[in-house]
């Protein structure tokens, strides 16, 4: 397992992040707690979790599984989701922030979380407000870093901008949807990641399971690809222009005698900018299937096949700005 830093920081994190969104879910406990031991004696460091993921209990058996080795792991949580019915129990007020983050740390079992995560705007709170009280919790010890996840770039812009006027900490990473068949943080987001060194922590990276290759153009019957709702909805999937990429993925799977699910996880450790993609797994046998993306370097040719294939269009500015591009740009 190889490692990077996260974002404009000294945290070094694994190439591979292991989401835990499954767990007390479709993946019982007893397997959760032996994927988080199977991928700790991989090498990797980085699990990511949210206080709404299975109402609680993937945090709860997160403390569980990490307990013992807690120094040795990278811990991800999140906060602003609906968490209980009382009017100020949603959002990302002072008080939300504040009840949200102790809940957290008594079901995962610690006394720190290394990176809090918001893990969506909130309209109705100043974001002021939420970046002073998320540098609180760091001055306090309770967090060590914070992120945010599902933002608009003049949002996170916004954000950083903040920051850096008031001498709070700042995002040092974001969490956005991204995977060869949602690219469409490429248009602001990806180059503002660059510009301001914040870290890029993708979740979905398999498109919610349509890249692993087990599905035809006939829509399915059973999975979670039948979901009518969600972004990995087969209305939000099934287009011709997704079918080629899963086509392109097979084929170079075939050619460096991996699996599509390893060659799509490649792409993304290997694309500029991407810190640590986070997969997830609902069996071992998948869990086995998708760490296969380490180890090994996709060959640039190929790399950039894939690339083509799932480009944006070359829309505006970009195709504008391109025309006055200086030749040493």
């Amino acid at each position: 397992m190889n490692f990077k830093l996260l974002g404009k920081s000294g945290l070094a994190v694994s190439e591979l992040c292991l989401g835990t969104m499954t767990f007390g879910n479709t993946t019982n406990e007893a397997d959760s707690i032996e994927m988080i031991d199977r991928y700790i004696d991989h090498g990797g460091n980085f699990i990511d979790t949210a206080d709404v993921y299975v109402s609680g209990k993937s945090e709860e058996i997160v403390g569980k599984a990490i307990k013992n080795r807690r120094s040795d792991v990278v811990l991800a949580t999140k906060v602003r989701m609906t968490t209980s019915n009382n009017i100020n129990g949603v959002g990302l007020s002072r008080k939300h922030i504040m009840d949200g983050v102790e809940a957290s740390l008594k079901r995962l079992q610690t006394d720190y979380v290394d990176l809090y995560q918001v893990h969506v705007w909130d309209h109705a709170t100043p974001i002021e407000e939420t970046l002073r009280t998320l540098d609180d919790l760091v001055t306090s010890g309770k967090v060590r870093y914070i992120g945010c996840s599902n933002f608009f770039a003049w949002q996170l812009m916004k954000s950083l901008a903040y920051s850096d006027a008031s001498r709070y900490v700042r995002f040092v990473s974001i969490q956005p949807q991204y995977s060869l068949v949602s690219r469409q943080m490429d248009r602001e987001m990806h180059s503002l990641c660059l510009e301001e060194k914040v870290g890029i922590i993708p979740w979905a990276p398999l498109g919610g399971g349509f890249l692993t290759g087990r599905y035809t153009r006939e829509e399915p019957i059973e999975g979670r690809m039948t979901s009518k709702v969600g972004e990995s909805a087969w209305i939000n999937r099934a287009s011709d222009k997704n079918f080629a990429i899963v086509d392109a993925v097979i084929e170079a799977a075939k050619e460096l005698d991996k699996s599509p699910a390893q060659v799509a996880l490649r792409w993304l450790i290997q694309r500029e900018g991407i810190t640590s993609p986070i997969f997830g797994a609902s069996k071992l046998e998948q869990f086995e299937d998708n760490i296969g993306a380490i180890g090994w370097e996709m060959p640039v040719d190929i790399w950039h096949r894939l690339d083509q294939v799932s480009a944006l269009p070359d829309d505006y500015p970009n195709r504008f700005i391109d025309k006055f591009r200086r030749p040493f740009e």
